[in-house]
């Protein structure tokens, strides 16, 4: 008839005078689908539990032929399932008795609802069919909904103003009958359980509509539902909604708590798995237990995943920040290397120490993460043909500096070696002189002599007694004169033109 929704509960209502007046098999499988979607089946009657009453109830006669347990099918001669095994799909079991005129009372005590609706469930006993009949009606009753209950309502209103029974205001209804509708209201709210599968899973709404779509399939295809088969397809919406979020859990936790990048790949290592216990966590939480490694192996894949890209993100992360900072350290080498500072002899030298201290400021910076020593590498990399350029231009301009040395060294030896000639022919030509002018000064005195010698002899020219012996005695060998005071002369000439030259 339909479904009615708030924020705790899900009302799917069903009328009885409807499902009289229909075909049999359609009102067979309507009831069959209220049992199988709700977890509180509020069965709706007038007046007493009597044989007619129960009677309307004959659809619990069958429900073990419109329901299967499993997947795979009977073997040949089975049993169609217990009653045991489905009464755990099957809901809590409300009688709801409207307009209820007797009394309270079996064997002249007072009874409760519940006792009243168990009196009315008692088996008969006997072997005749009509006997036979009474007690089957009632054991599939209790069987199928081992848990009951039972409640009674006095006529709402006065009969004057019951066909306008939804316009009256409260204080015109029966106050014991609203006492009676706040006990049983109290009880659906409250009490009435959350629809769920084996294993405790509670259904949500989704799954309930999923359910729903399952068991209405299986009927419009001509099977009877299977529960196993509807548990099946629950858990597999239910399980991979699991999967999505907690994986979505994992994303969110690792988006708000790494700092990228990370210092080392041990704290990125320990953050996720801190994340992943929190995930499996949540996992646990909402998965249904069935096939639940499967799910669980798909979780840890989709995990690992996404700790492969927060690896690689943090990589990205670590060599752009430490490019940045290289690049940032390097500026001032750089600045140098366009004045031209590195490019003279020792300025491989002093281009590897700045260098040096480079590296040196560049590993004292912190969080620089795991590509630290890898971006770092790189750099040094690059660097090196600028680092070839530099020392081959320094061995260049070294080799030249030694050469202009070598031949500035070389001249000054020649010029001191020339000025030391030069001394040497000053001196000699002083010699010479000095050895000139004692040759004159004897030249001097050999003339002086001679003209002494002639003037002694115009005066004893006369005689001639015992002359012979003097004249032998005073006569001069000039050769021995002349020849000394012309080597002489030759030798000044000849240093005083090389001095010239």
């Amino acid at each position: 008839r339909g479904a009615s929704l708030t924020a705790r509960i899900a009302l799917l209502e069903g009328d009885t005078g409807l499902l009289l007046q229909g075909d049999t098999k359609n009102d067979t499988w309507i009831f069959v689908l209220a049992v199988l979607l709700s977890s509180t089946l509020i069965y709706n009657s007038k007046g007493t539990i009597d044989q007619q009453a129960l009677e309307n109830l004959h659809y619990v006669l069958t429900l073990a032929e419109h329901v299967k347990l499993r997947k795979r099918p009977e073997e040949n001669g089975a049993q169609p399932p217990s009653a045991d095994g489905l009464a755990v799909f099957f809901p809590t079991f409300v009688w709801a008795v409207r307009d209820f005129t007797l009394q309270l009372e079996a064997d002249g005590k007072e009874i409760s609802e519940d006792e009243y609706l168990e009196n009315a469930l008692k088996l008969r006993g006997g072997s005749s069919p009509e006997a036979q009949h009474y007690d089957h009606l009632r054991e599939c009753i209790q069987q199928f909904f081992p848990q009951r209950r039972c409640f009674i309502f006095d006529q709402p209103a006065s009969k004057r103003d019951l066909p306008r029974l939804e316009e009256l205001s409260d204080d015109r209804m029966d106050p014991e009958f609203l006492q009676q509708l706040e006990k049983f209201c109290s009880y659906i709210w409250e009490r009435s359980p959350p629809k769920s599968i084996p294993g405790g899973c509670k259904i949500t709404g989704e799954m309930l509509g999923t359910l729903a779509v399952t068991y209405v399939d299986a009927i419009q295809s001509g099977a009877v539902p299977c529960l196993e088969s509807a548990v099946t397809a629950l858990a597999e919406l239910h399980n991979s909604a699991a999967v999505r979020e907690a994986a979505a859990l994992y994303w969110e936790l690792m988006e708000q708590q790494a700092e990228l990048p990370m210092e080392t790949a041990e704290g990125l290592l320990e953050l996720h798995e801190q994340c992943q216990r929190e995930t499996l966590q949540l996992f646990e939480e909402r998965v249904i237990t069935d096939d639940v490694e499967r799910f669980r192996a798909e979780l840890l894949r989709q995990v690992e995943a996404a700790r492969l890209q927060f690896c690689s993100r943090d990589e990205e992360a670590s060599h752009e920040k430490c490019t940045a900072a290289l690049q940032e350290l390097y500026s001032e080498m750089e600045q140098r290397i366009n004045d031209g500072i590195y490019f003279v002899p020792g300025g491989h030298r002093l281009f590897l120490g700045d260098q040096q201290t480079l590296v040196e400021r560049y590993r004292a910076l912190p969080g620089k993460g795991v590509k630290a020593d890898a971006a770092l590498q790189e750099f040094l990399l690059t660097m090196e043909s600028l680092a070839r350029s530099i020392c081959s231009t320094d061995r260049a301009l070294t080799e030249m500096d030694e050469q202009i040395k070598d031949l500035r060294a070389q001249n000054e030896k020649a010029e001191q070696d020339r000025a030391a000639e030069r001394q040497r022919e000053a001196e000699k030509l002083r010699k010479m002189e000095d050895r000139a002018r004692r040759c004159e000064e004897e030249a001097f005195q050999l003339r002086k002599r001679l003209q002494q010698d002639k003037g002694k002899k115009s005066h004893s020219k006369g005689e001639h007694s015992g002359g012979g012996f003097q004249q032998q005695a005073t006569r001069i060998n000039w050769s021995d004169v002349i020849v000394p005071v012309l080597g002489t002369v030759l030798v000044l000439v000849f240093l005083t033109a090389r001095v010239v030259l």
